[in-house]
């Protein structure tokens, strides 16, 4: 089974450089159209899937609905799927987080798998949930499944997949609505 992640489409806090993180962003106009254009992708491409499922988190969810709407999927809102709490950082750009917070900025910087920012949850924290939900994605479907989610989720995911150190994470960055493709047999480590 393939799983096709798509990260959500553009917010205005994406363009101000401010952490989202639990915060419930809504798509500016252009996430918006972001998002109805690879719906069109989708259709026009090779890529197929029976369901759409999504972060109940606003800026993923409408991501989601434009792109059913155009591909006609139905679209299934799923707990876990959500991106990182980041607590006290919400709403900082990383600049003010490390002038703000030095200390707890550098050990999280360091320690990013499993460190906190103060009142969120660690990497390991999020990944341990997101794989659930996978999961329970995976044991219902025998065939194709979207995931619209968010950047932090598809970079936790592609450091564990590839055994990439988490403080390398950047290097997976993913743009507003991209699609990543993954066998789900590469989910059972």
């Amino acid at each position: 089974m393939t799983l096709y992640l798509i990260r959500h489409g553009q917010t205005d806090w994406n363009v101000a450089g401010r952490i989202q993180g639990s915060h419930d962003s809504e798509l500016n106009e252009k996430g918006s159209e972001q998002a109805r254009k690879l719906g069109q992708t989708i259709l026009e491409s090779q890529i197929e899937f029976s369901t759409l499922y999504t972060s109940p988190q606003k800026r993923a969810q409408k991501t989601a609905e434009l792109i059913g709407s155009v591909t006609e999927k139905p679209v299934v809102p799923l707990k876990g799927l959500e991106e990182i709490n980041l607590g006290l950082w919400e709403g900082l750009t990383w600049k003010e987080v490390e002038l703000k917070y030095p200390a707890e900025y550098g050990q999280w910087y360091d320690n990013r798998r499993y460190a906190k920012a103060p009142g969120g949850e660690s990497y390991d924290e999020m990944l341990k949930r997101v794989l659930t939900a996978l999961h329970t994605i995976t044991s219902t479907h025998n065939d194709n499944a979207a995931v619209v989610t968010h950047g932090g989720v598809i970079m936790c995911l592609q450091c564990y997949l590839t055994d990439t150190p988490f403080h390398e994470m950047r290097k997976f960055k993913a743009e507003n609505t991209c699609i990543l493709e993954i066998d789900s047999s590469q989910l059972v480590k």
